[in-house]
């Protein structure tokens, strides 16, 4: 038996990069509480005959020249915005640009975007692309693109903007957390995602630190060689970091959380009036041997990313750390057309094992642990002390150990971090850290090596 299950025909998404917009949730919930008109075949023969009235009055009566495909799309999108927030149209360029998204290689800033009251809003930035190195975060605003306002653009106009020839720059006037707006350039560059990176994290270097920052068409290979080598490492347990993770393909949610898993279900999904479609179930064969397993998690935790969490959680495979999770719960069907065109359309809602619905609620973490920074309150040397007294007595045999505490004091203080540091200083991953090696201590080792 296959170990993956597609869960509807065709290519089956559960965030669509661009044309994810995540924030509209609240607006959707409202339109899907109004009551549904039903009109006979005559009626929708009168509208779509008005709608064409409509159409050969812009183009005979504008006051400039009409480009009829760019309002022939602009209808077709509205027709799919107006079902929810995540169904839209994408014309042939649309199309390329998400080809290239989903291969994992693309040119621009690396930076996943969605449309939000007028602005465009971040959803999370790429590691280690221009956008993260930038300081760009998850919930940024963007207002302007070359000192342009984004305001009137449509999502897939200020995506083509912030897109062009690597090494060229950009200047992009950012929101960040309500501050004041400031303006930052970023100069282009090929983005080549990596879907999975890996090492070994702790004092002892024995925690198994998974990053997954999408879930794209390589995510289940890269993982299973990221498993496969910190098994080698006899490492104790594993983190999957999947923090600002908007998510991607589903089939690569399930085999993330196939690989930790021993059986049970993961996901289900339900289509119109409840109906269930399908239930996608582990296969036997946990990759990681029962060890220890914390999934960290945060706002920008999205779709698939909430996915792999809730089939962890709900199997009590693992712990779930950090914050609240976004809360995108619905999926998408891709339709194309002969021309290369095609329709993203909402088809179905998700469920967690348990039967959660995760949207616009996602997943409550097990153990929350929110985004902090660790402030040193005293050194290692207090400055109230015997050794701090003028004249006082030298301890001889410390001599060497006080030279050392005196420069590890210096090194104390603020500088450029470096991304050992940042690591360092992640309050959350620490926290996971300590969680592993906690749940590892309660938990003896599993003899068996069997793997999927």
């Amino acid at each position: 038996m296959k170990k993956m299950m597609l869960f509807v025909s065709a290519v089956i998404l559960v965030s669509g990069f661009v044309v994810f917009d995540a924030f509209g949730s609240t607006r959707a919930s409202a339109r899907n509480r109004e009551p549904v008109t039903r009109l006979t075949d005559e009626q929708i023969y009168a509208e779509l005959k008005k709608f064409a009235a409509v159409f050969e009055a812009a183009r005979a009566n504008f006051v400039e020249e009409v480009d009829e495909r760019k309002i022939l799309e602009a209808a077709m999108n509205g027709m799919l915005a107006a079902l929810d927030p995540h169904s839209s149209y994408l014309n042939a360029d649309d199309m390329r640009d998400f080809s290239d998204r989903t291969s994992g290689s693309f040119g621009g800033l690396g930076i996943q975007v969605t449309a939000d009251r007028g602005v465009i809003r971040v959803i999370s930035p790429i590691d280690d692309t221009p956008a993260a190195r930038a300081g760009i975060q998850a919930g940024d605003l963007i207002t302007h693109i070359n000192g342009e306002q984004v305001s009137g653009l449509t999502l897939s106009q200020a995506v083509r903007q912030m897109k062009g020839r690597p090494g060229t720059t950009i200047r992009l006037t950012i929101i960040q957390d309500g501050r004041a707006p400031r303006t930052i350039t970023l100069t282009r560059a090929i983005i080549r995602v990596k879907s999975v990176r890996f090492e070994t994290k702790g004092e002892n270097n024995d925690v198994g630190y998974i990053r997954i920052s999408d879930f794209g068409a390589r995510t289940t290979r890269e993982l299973r060689d990221a498993i496969t080598a910190l098994e080698k490492k006899n490492v104790k347990g594993y983190i999957i970091d999947v923090r600002n993770n908007p998510g991607g393909y589903l089939t690569a949610a399930v085999n993330v959380a196939d690989a930790f898993l021993d059986g049970g279900d993961i996901v289900s999904t339900r289509g119109r009036g409840g109906r269930e479609m399908d239930i996608a179930r582990a296969r036997p064969g946990d990759m990681a041997n029962a060890k220890p397993v914390v999934v960290l998690v945060n706002h920008g935790s999205a779709s698939a990313s909430e996915i792999v969490a809730g089939a962890i959680q709900d199997n009590r495979r693992g712990i779930v750390m950090g914050s609240r999770t976004y809360g995108k719960g619905s999926v998408q069907q891709q339709k194309p057309f002969a021309d290369g065109t095609a329709i993203h359309i909402t088809v179905a809602r998700y469920f967690t094992p348990s039967g959660r619905e995760i949207q616009s609620e996602g997943i409550i973490p097990d153990v929350e642990v929110l985004h902090s920074r660790v402030e040193v309150l005293e050194r290692r040397r207090d400055i109230f002390a015997e050794s701090t007294l003028i004249g006082a007595l030298e301890n001889r045999s410390n001599r060497n150990r006080d030279r050392n505490q005196r420069a590890a004091d210096a090194d104390e203080d603020e500088g450029p971090l470096s991304d050992e540091e940042r690591a360092r200083r992640d309050y959350q991953l620490n926290r996971a850290i300590d969680m592993v090696l906690a749940l590892y201590r309660l938990t003896p080792p599993r003899e068996t090596t069997t793997g999927n």
